[in-house]
């Protein structure tokens, strides 16, 4: 029997419930470009359309009637290395997504390609024999006429622009009847960067005698010559920049066989910054014995995960910097995680000044060009020290000895589109495939984390005290009942607005908090109540007076606001207050004095920028959103003002005690971090509130001991894992019955204790908190259990079922572990 080359392919075409590794045949010319981890064009389908795939494995086997062929290999060499693939194909099973989409998430975006389908009219067909051909197939005349307008051959983009989206079928039912021909061409997103260099080819005293005698009648040669001379080899554009000579000279230089050109990579990397070389780091007592267990756990070959809790200021960085260097004196690299953007300048400054141009960056603020050129550096070994947010994880790092997530309670972390993995995950993924530590660092661990540290999962260190034994800020709890009792419904409370005059008379710096952008949360008419809602969305716009627009924070949907009810003809009154309308406040009761506003609509991207504003321009008062919350320290800030305490305390999230407690900790941890005495004013309208009291004296185990209880009363992380199905669908109507089917038929799966040994329970159908979001409607059912391989294997068959019936056309579900949202 004839032997053959088999590749295992993930395909981009597949959905979720036709997912698995397809089989194609190796043609003889590409076996040796066809390894594993390089991306293939492949035909898939009844129509063999081609599409996009991924090697994932390679294998001899018996030739097969109707296997497929490779067409093509798009990489010269492999982009996956094993790791990825083995990576990738956990991520598919925990996550419930399909193996091309967890490979598309681990590799850069700018190294995709994009597929570019072309129609053209077949050869010898005027525009009437297509006609008649075409016969009674719908809107070909549109077609036809866009097509033969563009010259017999366009983009299918172009055409939908032409014919409108629905133009696809038509367009594929014209091929099937020979009128046309359809061909898909792969495009690189980003190519590799790449500048002419010039060098000389020979000695340069020859080359100099050899120009010397014309100096006069052509200088501009003789001036290239004695360029690179000094220099070797420069590229054409320094050049001809600093000699003034022109392409021409050059070609005749060449021509001469004086100089010789070649291609040389030309990488589009953010410009390093200039910093001061850091201190040497001397710890406390308490730094050393937590970074002396942390380094023993680094030394043992097999992988270990640690939960460093310490309050804010207690110089956690201090010890991650101090570990890397131990890391990387062993020949083994570090990722370091924060969950933010808005993090990433402070922290980059702090290891640069330690580790210079060791550390990378890696963020989507970055161009695609610099994340895709900052990728290739670390894969080919040159950096050894990635500092990023939740895609870093995934940096190509050889030999991993250590991964640190700062700030480990964050949301952030958690990614919202799919695969919905949590970095937490995938780093302790990492750790153990190559026996590498993972280190969480915060001040208020996620109740889960806590858990598994006083359990021993993980080992445990804790910082009680700051770093500079400085005392934590000094908290006033300020209830807001009774400052509308006393006729102030402003949103600076009277105590709150005596700290920042004594403040400004001490030339300090104030940070205040809320995490409400806009200027007011909703207008509301005050004779009729109607509240302009979102169209496309089951939520309340939000109005901001920058641009006298309402605006949907979930869709983007904007429209002009006006003063007069749409309903009635009432007076339209603002309810609530967001960062806009207290920027306001802030300038009428202080005028003159400096306020920079920091949230989504300001920054436009660029948060550094504003942080270094703030710090050297030294500005009395920073007011923002959660991007002021944490991690950001300042020498002169001393006071801290938390304008609405409850605003993330009482939503529909089992997490939301947690969230608020975390949030209030680390804003009021950002007053006081220099040598002068911290203050911080948290505003709320229920001072009594467990949570509240907790964060206000820093007391992260009095907050853990209640919250524990309720987790283990309510069944929720860490006593058993929640997973999520969401249904989401155009019709409401619709959608309820497809949850409702759904939830009926995971009870019958997990009633069977030979599949299921978890005591699972089964809640919903519910409304999503915000039931529609872009005029999808979307209700949840709730499986509280176990997430272990049984009940992964009855979610994943339930998925794949849902994918194919019939009556779930047009109907999304996705699934979700202990999701963070």
């Amino acid at each position: 029997m004839e032997c053959a080359e088999i590749a295992k392919v993930a395909v981009s075409a597949a959905t979720y419930s036709i997912d698995k590794p397809y089989d194609y045949l190796i043609p003889e010319p590409l076996l040796e470009k066809a390894q594993v981890g390089v991306r293939v064009m492949i035909p898939f389908g009844m129509g063999n359309r081609s599409c996009e795939g991924v090697i994932l494995a390679r294998e001899t086997g018996a030739k097969r009637a109707g296997v497929k062929a490779l067409e093509s290999v798009l990489d010269d060499g492999p982009v996956l290395d094993g790791w990825g693939v083995s990576l990738a194909l956990w991520m598919r099973q925990r996550y419930f997504c399909t193996m091309y989409e967890a490979v598309k998430t681990i590799l850069p975006a700018g190294l995709w390609y994009q597929m570019k389908e072309n129609f053209t009219v077949a050869e010898g067909l005027d525009r009437a024999a297509a006609v008649v051909l075409a016969g009674k197939i719908r809107d070909a005349d549109c077609a036809l006429n866009a097509l033969f307008a563009a010259g017999g051959s366009a983009e299918l983009s172009q055409l939908k622009a032409s014919c409108g989206d629905g133009v696809e079928p038509t367009l594929r039912a014209l091929c099937k009847k020979g009128v046309l021909t359809s061909d898909i061409t792969a495009m690189r997103r980003i190519g590799d960067k790449k500048r002419r260099m010039a060098e000389l080819t020979m000695d340069a005293s020859e080359a100099l005698a050899l120009v010397e005698p014309r100096k006069k009648s052509a200088p501009m040669r003789y001036e290239v010559v004695l360029l690179l001379s000094a220099t070797g080899r420069a590229s054409v554009q320094d050049i001809c920049y600093f000699t003034g000579a022109s392409a021409k000279t050059l070609k005749g230089l060449e021509k001469s066989g004086i100089v010789a050109f070649s291609e040389e990579e030309q990488l589009r990397v953010p410009e390093p910054k200039t910093v001061q070389p850091g201190v040497p780091i001397i710890l406390n007592e308490e730094q050393q014995s937590a970074f002396a267990h942390l380094l023993t756990l680094t030394e043992s070959a097999k992988p270990e995960a640690a939960l460093l809790q310490g309050v804010t200021g207690s110089g956690k960085t201090q010890i991650y910097i101090r570990l890397a260097q131990e890391v990387l004196k062993r020949g083994k690299s570090v990722i370091v995680l924060v969950p933010e953007i808005v993090l990433t300048p402070q922290m980059m400054e702090k290891f640069s000044s330690y580790f210079g141009a060791q550390v990378a960056m890696l963020h989507s603020a970055l161009r695609m060009t610099e994340r895709y050129d900052q990728w290739k550096r670390i894969r080919r070994g040159e950096i050894r020290l990635v500092l990023g947010t939740r895609s870093a994880v995934f940096a190509p790092m050889e030999n991993l000895g250590l991964i640190i997530m700062d700030e480990e309670q964050e949301g952030s972390y958690q990614s919202e589109n799919a695969p919905r993995y949590h970095t937490r995950d995938i780093a302790k993924f990492r750790c153990a495939q190559c026996g590498g530590l993972l280190v969480l660092g915060s001040a208020t661990p996620t109740v889960e984390t806590a858990w598994n540290a006083k359990q021993g999962t993980y080992r445990y260190e804790l910082l009680r005290r700051r770093y500079n034994e400085k005392s934590l800020p000094e908290v006033t709890i300020v209830d807001l009942r009774q400052e509308i009792k006393a006729g102030n419904a402003s949103a600076i409370s009277s105590p709150l607005e005596r700290e920042l005059r004594e403040n400004l008379n001490r030339g300090e710096q104030s940070i205040l908090f809320l995490n409400r952008r806009g200027n007011s949360r909703m207008l509301v008419c005050g004779e009729c109540g109607n509240v302009p809602t979102c169209p496309r969305c089951s939520v309340s716009m939000t109005y901001h007076s920058a641009n006298g627009r309402l605006m949907c924070h979930y869709c983007g949907h904007s429209q002009r606001a006006s003063d007069i009810c749409a309903e009635c003809g009432g007076i339209m009154k603002h309810i609530g207050a967001g960062t806009q309308r207290v920027e306001e406040e802030l300038r009428d009761l202080f005028p003159g004095v400096g306020i920079l506003r920091m949230d989504a609509d300001t920054t436009g991207g660029d948060h550094e920028k504003l942080l270094n504003q703030f710090e050297k321009e030294k500005i009395p008062i920073l007011l923002g959103t959660q991007m002021v919350a944490k991690g950001l320290d300042f020498e002169n800030v001393t006071l801290v003002g938390v304008l609405s305490a409850d605003s993330s305390l009482y939503l529909d999230n089992y997490r939301a005690a947690e969230r608020t407690f975390s949030l209030l900790t680390q804003v009021v941890g950002r007053a006081g971090r220099g040598e002068k005495r911290g203050r911080a004013v948290i505003q709320t309208y229920t001072p009594g509130n467990e949570v509240i009291q907790s964060a206000a004296q820093q007391d992260y185990e009095r907050f853990y001991e209640g919250e524990i209880i309720m987790r283990r009363l309510r069944r929720y992380p860490p006593f058993a894992d929640l997973i999520t199905l969401t249904v989401s669908g155009g019709d409401e109507g619709t959608v309820l019955r497809a949850a409702m089917a759904l939830r009926d038929e995971l009870r019958e799966l997990m009633a069977d204790e030979t599949m299921c040994a978890s005591e699972p329970e089964i809640l919903g159908p519910a409304p999503a908190p915000v039931l529609k979001v872009n005029n999808r409607f979307r209700y949840r059912v709730f499986l509280s259990g176990k997430n272990d391989k049984p009940t992964r294997d009855r979610v994943a068959w339930l998925l794949r079922q849902f994918g194919r019936r019939r009556e779930n056309r047009g109907l999304n579900l996705f699934a979700d572990c202990n999701a963070m949202d």
